[in-house]
């Protein structure tokens, strides 16, 4: 079943969107299979939490999956990183996630 969130991308766009919850998507993917960042600006490690080119604000007050060490680490590097930072791809497309709504964080 596919769940309604709300991303705004770095041009202040808003868009809403039906992410299917079935297909193990993360956020960061969500956001590159709509194309609502330029090729190569998000997602660049592929996941790993390896980069921060998918961090986000997290503006609805969805309860989201506890930070790991390695997203935390990943962002206490990151520039532009605000008190409702997450990494796009720590976050699952799961039910849970019904009316989610993120900024993308600027490009670094």
């Amino acid at each position: 079943m596919d769940i309604n969130i709300t991303i705004i991308d770095r041009e202040g766009v808003s868009h809403k969107i039906e992410a299917p919850t079935d297909m193990a998507m993360n956020l960061m993917e969500v956001v590159r299979s709509f194309e609502l960042a330029p090729e190569g600006t998000i997602g660049v490690c592929g996941g790993m939490a390896m980069c921060a080119s998918c961090q986000c604000y997290v503006l609805s007050n969805t309860e989201l999956p506890e930070m790991q060490d390695e997203e935390e680490a990943m962002l206490s590097e990151a520039f532009y990183v605000k008190d409702n930072s997450r990494l796009g791809c720590q976050i699952q497309m799961t039910q849970e996630m019904e009316g989610l709504e993120v900024e993308l964080a600027p490009e670094s």
